[in-house]
């Protein structure tokens, strides 16, 4: 199958003509687009490499579900409502059952979430995804990583370690793909509807992709600012507490990553609104610490604060962290 006959068969997704803000979809050379009046454009770009973000055993759909899940986030982070997507893909093969797998993975995820995948690429190599997101929102109001201030709290989404929990129970060979820690790992949910819903509530944003520690750092490093965390106040998952001791959960929740919840820094009036508003979409906001004049992190036991965040030149573990 030639590399044309793979995109029209597999990758091409008619949106031209079904949606008013795609006026040229795959098919052209450029997608072109319609943005909302008002809005500014929110764009991001992820890559995710065989062995590195994910395992080479992992089933093809929800390797397209991931690599569009973990670009959305980004979006989710700063609030914007995901319009339009593209995807480059290096095959090593043209393998017909993976590739139409994968599409029905990235393109599912792409029609719940309402964004319109509108073109890409196809070339042989090592296997890779590039995804490139463009969300909307209203001018002005993007949320950043350097708006923390003193006395905020910082909270966190949904129940961060679970990810590479099911990332362990991948490498020993588990395979119980509704098992609620593979699930996690393997198809993770984009915040985007709390993103939304935080936009104007939120001092600071970011997701978290590298672990709440690292992902806390940059937040903290962008804003000038420290934070003290309560680790009593960590919201532990049901799963976790039963297949590991405290101590491994703890360390989890701080460092591994791949969660891809919200991690937030909200005043204290604000704070009220926004539990209600991740009430309203059945998603826990818990308070996880302060936002404290100063630099670093404070309140976590040594051991735990020791470990860096994840870094492709630093690490190499296969399939471990994006």
């Amino acid at each position: 199958m030639s590399e044309f006959e793979l995109i029209a068969r597999y990758l091409s997704r008619p949106a031209a003509g079904q949606r008013d803000d795609v006026v040229v979809g795959n098919g052209d050379d450029c997608a072109v687009v319609a943005p909302t009046p008002g809005h500014q454009l929110a764009v991001s770009v992820d890559t995710s490499i065989v062995d590195v973000h994910f395992p080479a055993d992992a089933p093809a759909a929800a390797v397209g579900h991931r690599a569009l899940a973990v670009a959305l986030s980004d979006l989710a982070a700063m609030g914007a409502r995901a319009r339009w997507c593209t995807v480059a893909l290096t095959l090593p093969t043209p393998d017909p059952e993976w590739t139409a797998a994968f599409a029905d993975g990235l393109g599912g995820l792409a029609d719940r979430v309402g964004c319109a995948w509108v073109g890409g690429d196809v070339t042989r190599g090592a296997l890779s995804i590039t995804v490139t997101v463009q969300g909307e929102l209203p001018a002005g109001t993007a949320m950043l990583r350097s708006g923390a201030r003193a006395n905020d709290w910082v909270a966190i989404t949904g129940y961060p370690g679970r990810a590479a929990a099911g990332l362990a129970r991948w490498r020993r060979g588990e395979r119980e793909l509704d098992h609620p820690l593979l699930e996690a790992y393997l198809r993770p949910t984009p915040r985007l509807e709390a993103g939304e819903a935080l936009r104007g509530l939120a001092t600071s944003a970011i997701d978290l992709s590298d672990g709440l520690v690292a992902d806390l750092g940059h937040v903290l490093n962008a804003s000038g600012v420290g934070a003290r965390l309560d680790i009593d106040a960590l919201p532990l998952a049901t799963p976790l507490r039963a297949t590991h001791d405290l101590s491994h959960v703890y360390e989890l929740v701080l460092h591994g990553g791949d969660d891809y919840e919200l991690l937030l820094t909200l005043s204290e009036s604000d704070l009220g609104e926004a539990q209600r508003r991740l009430a309203a979409l059945h998603l826990p906001l818990t308070v996880i610490g302060r936002v404290v004049d100063g630099f670093g992190i404070h309140g976590l036991p040594a051991a735990l604060l020791e470990r860096g965040g994840w870094d492709h030149f630093t690490h190499t573990a296969a399939g471990s962290a994006t």
